[in-house]
């Protein structure tokens, strides 16, 4: 007869029950000196083995003898005391190893185990571990699937949306389980369960949660915060019932799972394009065991105050200059890493409001410094930027405050009890008074919005929405624009040689940003800022629109020239063409190319001297003197000199080299079409690959760069040849939210944005510019739905999946430079049709009209355009309708 057997057999022992000296305690705490106390503990035990032949033959020599296991058990447990249960698993496995009757049988044997503390720390029915276990024939064994269990932790909370619920406490039922994979056994993985039960038991006791969701999730989160030496993360799953919430029900309950990939913006960390993130909390950041990360407040009203923030940021990353003989008694080698900036904002004084308006941002570091240490740094880089004393929230060259450090909560004041009013030298974290303070909030929002405030236990997001005043202005961002090239002062008296000097600034743009909605009633109660209009030197033979035009200095001057009359803010000038199929040049001829007209700008007698040399058009004409005056009588406008010697010069280039010269020569923006990796970054390329080092390469100089002379830097979506790769079929998930070519801008564009912005040596958030890249690889109809939904590329808004795929979008805040001047894709509209007509570059001056309109609208900081005069008025008039 045969027998039919199943890999599935098990054998059992359910809860066994015993007596076992614990040194972890039961409901209470043991103190280090007291004696192990015998705890009840449950244990159920599950033996994989085939029973098929002891079933068919009735004989107990051909199965395993759960009776003999059990008094192995026993005995055993009643031998030694324990640490705790890890400990007492890992010894029943031992145990099970060394049974001689199992020894013919060890080789591959399987057994699951679960070991119950029933005397559990305060609040909880119980904790408990399982696992399974695999033996060796020699009877040594590998532990696998590691869970640890904190069972009905019941705790009494604020909670719930009604008004009575706000008013009372209710109990909130929690079940925590910490999936660690194969870790978890050894002493250096135990898992301090008492100490979890009583965290978790506190947070909630401490909160006032609107939603059972925002609890359940805040939970997930602290959980992970206290395991950041398990790598890979583990698997944290939260229960939490509320069994009040529903009179009919049980109980109403929320149960999640995360990993440290679900709470990416607590840290600062960029999500990848699949939406699989990679950190919790703000001490998640952290690298190894001494490292901290700290959020931290700027904020500056005398003086020039952009020079005076980018100066007190990179003093804050030599603060081993900036302590000096303090080091020698640290005993350690001070670091202080930024690695994340906010926006840069224009506020109002508070509390003295008889004082210039502030500039305020945030950042967040990463630093091996004590919190009164790095106060120590921050109050002397404070004293080297040129604050003195004054009145109490009076003006100040610049501000620098600890908002919070890791998750501490801090306080060194002898009389916690006293106001606020005079806590200099005192340190307190997180700062008191942040929660009112929508200048703190704000910028903090555009970094961490999902932290968790220690103490008030709301999300950053949570307390701006709390105190912003919907009925005043939206605080207005700035974008500052450096003077250079560098003066010979500033060059020849810098006191700290390890960092550059800071530049002086030539120009500050401030603007607001618009809702995400378009509607016209949205448009009537809300506000954005003057467009600014780029003009377009393309000083090359070859430009698809304007070739050879302005390929001479003199020709090119005169561009400018009455660019710059007609309202162009700023000039944008290359040297290399990037349309399909021009020439190559060599970075030695661009560099001669733009260089030239760069110092003509900067060079008032220089200037002068070439737009005189000019005979083509009058003075008035964007293109400079007329054919019919005679250089001597050209007459040029002194006001309008002047404003082109200060008017910002952008340098359109994706060369390093050419980038760093330009700016020598007194450039003070780059704008890239590339976003810093190159032309042959697409499709994204393996890092260890030719390709894919040549563009980490590109992304490391540029950033230098731009770091070293603080410029605006404006960065285009583009996929290399701008003719080709217009497929966005892999963003087809986004068709009914609004298209597929505007999720693959946000998505391509916001990954490199993150990668330029964020971690070490980053780019501070306030100097980039996006833009969207139209009339580079996208069709027709791709052109029209990003030109038509441009605010919705950098909406604060999820993206790159749906449900838990989607993250926070990188673009979100930032400003746009729109280029639709003269591009293919009007000519191809113009085309079309019965009527249509085919149109050379400079024949679509009204089709550029249409789109910079539309850009305009869509909120757009900055139009690029070449034909600045009849564009100045389309701005003027857009600008007028909508703001």
């Amino acid at each position: 007869m045969s027998i039919q057997t199943s890999s599935a057999d098990q054998i059992r022992i359910n809860d066994l029950t015993l007596a076992v000296p614990l040194l972890t305690g039961a409901s209470w705490q043991l103190e280090a000196e007291d004696d192990p106390v015998e705890q009840p503990i449950s244990i159920s035990l599950s033996v994989f083995h085939d029973v098929a032949e002891a079933a068919h033959s009735d004989d107990l020599s051909h199965t395993i003898d759960y009776a003999e296991i059990s008094r192995e058990i026993k005995s055993g447990a009643a031998s030694k005391s324990f640490v705790c249960i890890q400990d007492l698993s890992a010894h029943i496995c031992s145990a099970i190893g060394s049974l001689s009757s199992l020894k013919s049988l060890l080789d591959g044997l399987q057994v699951y185990l679960k070991v119950t503390q029933l005397k559990s720390p305060l609040h909880s029915k119980a904790i408990a571990i399982e696992h399974s276990a695999v033996f060796s024939a020699d009877g040594s064994w590998s532990p696998r699937k590691i869970t640890h269990h904190v069972e009905d932790l019941t705790c009494a909370t604020i909670i719930g949306v009604n008004v009575a619920e706000r008013l009372e406490k209710q109990d909130v039922v929690v079940n925590v389980t910490v999936d660690t994979g194969d870790k978890g056994l050894d002493r250096d993985d135990w898992i301090d369960l008492r100490a979890l039960t009583r965290l978790v038991y506190e947070e909630i006791d401490s909160s006032e949660f609107v939603t059972l969701e925002s609890l359940t999730s805040h939970i997930a989160s602290e959980t992970l915060s206290v395991l950041k030496s398990y790598q890979p993360s583990p698997v944290v799953s939260v229960r939490i019932s509320k069994p009040a919430a529903i009179p009919l029900a049980k109980s109403a309950e929320i149960h999640i799972t995360r990993t440290f990939a679900d709470f990416p913006d607590q840290a600062g960390i960029s999500p990848p394009v699949t939406g699989v993130e990679n950190a919790t909390t703000l001490a998640e950041q952290r690298r190894e065991d001494d490292m901290h990360t700290a959020a931290i407040a700027l904020g500056s009203n005398l003086g020039d105050s952009l020079h005076n923030i980018e100066y007190a940021l990179r003093l804050l990353e030599i603060p081993r200059e900036i302590l000096g003989d303090e080091v020698i008694s640290l005993d350690l080698d001070p670091t202080i890493a930024v690695v994340n900036t906010s926006f840069l904002y224009e506020t109002a004084p508070m509390y003295v409001t008889d004082q210039p308006s502030f500039i305020n941002c945030a950042c967040v570091v990463e630093t091996n410094l004590s919190s009164r240490t790095l106060l120590r740094v921050l109050k002397e880089i404070e004293s080297i930027v040129g604050r003195i004393p004054t009145i109490r929230h009076g003006p100040r060259a610049v501000d620098l405050d600890i908002i919070f450090y890791d998750e501490h909560v801090v306080d060194t004041r002898s009389d916690t009890s006293s106001n606020l009013d005079d806590v200099e030298g005192e340190l307190i974290v997180p700062h008191p008074r942040m929660q009112e303070r929508e200048f703190v909030l704000r910028p903090l929002n555009d970094m961490i919005p999902e932290y968790v405030h220690p103490v008030s236990k709301k999300t950053i997001a949570t307390l701006l929405k709390e105190v912003h005043n919907p009925t005043t202005p939206s605080m207005k961002k700035v974008i500052p624009f450096p003077r250079l090239p560098l003066s010979p002062l500033l060059l020849s008296a810098a006191p700290y040689p390890s960092i550059p000097p800071v530049p002086e600034t030539l120009a500050v743009w401030s603007y607001t940003s618009i809702p995400n909605s378009h509607s016209r009633a949205s448009r009537v109660t809300k506000s954005k800022s003057n467009t600014h209009i780029m003009g377009t030197l393309n000083v090359t033979p070859d430009s698809f629109s304007d070739g050879s035009r302005h390929d001479t200095l003199p020709a090119a001057l005169r561009y400018v020239y009455g660019a710059v009359a007609a309202g162009a803010t700023v000039i944008d000038i290359g040297g290399y063409s990037t349309r399909p199929g021009a020439a190559f040049v060599s970075p030695q001829e661009e560099i001669a190319r733009v260089v030239p007209a760069v110092q003509a700008m900067r060079d008032e007698s220089l200037l002068r001297s070439i737009l005189s040399q000019g005979t083509e058009s009058t003075a008035e004409d964007e293109d400079g003197p007329s054919s019919a005056a005679t250089p001597a009588a050209v007459a040029f406008s002194d006001e309008v000199i002047k404003r082109v010697l200060n008017t910002p010069i952008s340098v359109d280039t994706f060369r390093p080299e050419v980038a760093h010269a330009a700016l020598k020569a007194g450039a003070n923006c780059i704008n890239d079409v590339y976003a810093f990796t190159g032309p042959d970054a697409w499709p994204s390329p393996s890092p260890t690959s030719e390709r894919g080092k040549n563009a980490a390469d590109y992304m490391e100089k540029m950033k230098a760069i731009t770091r070293e002379c603080a410029v605006p830097v404006i960065l285009m979506h583009s996929r290399g040849d701008a003719g080709k790769e217009k497929d966005y079929g892999q963003y087809a998930y986004a068709e009914p939210e609004g298209g597929l070519t505007l999720e693959g801008v946000r998505v391509e564009l916001g990954r490199k944005v993150d990668e330029i912005v964020l971690g070490k040596g980053g780019v501070r958030r306030w100097l980039v510019i996006a833009d969207p890249g139209i009339g580079f690889s996208k069709t027709l109809e791709g052109n029209l739905e990003v030109l038509r939904g441009a605010s919705e590329v950098v909406a604060d808004i999820k993206i790159g999946g749906i449900g838990s795929d989607a993250y926070r979008n990188p673009l979100a805040g930032y400003p746009q430079l729109i280029g639709v001047s003269r591009k293919s894709f009007l000519g191809v509209i113009l085309s079309e049709g019965s009527e249509g007509r085919e149109t050379r570059p400079d024949e679509r001056t009204w089709a550029t009209a249409a789109g910079v309109t539309c850009a305009v609208q869509q909120g757009a900081l900055i139009v690029r355009v070449h034909d600045v005069k009849q564009m100045a008025d389309v701005v003027r008039v857009a600008d007028a309708l909508w703001l």
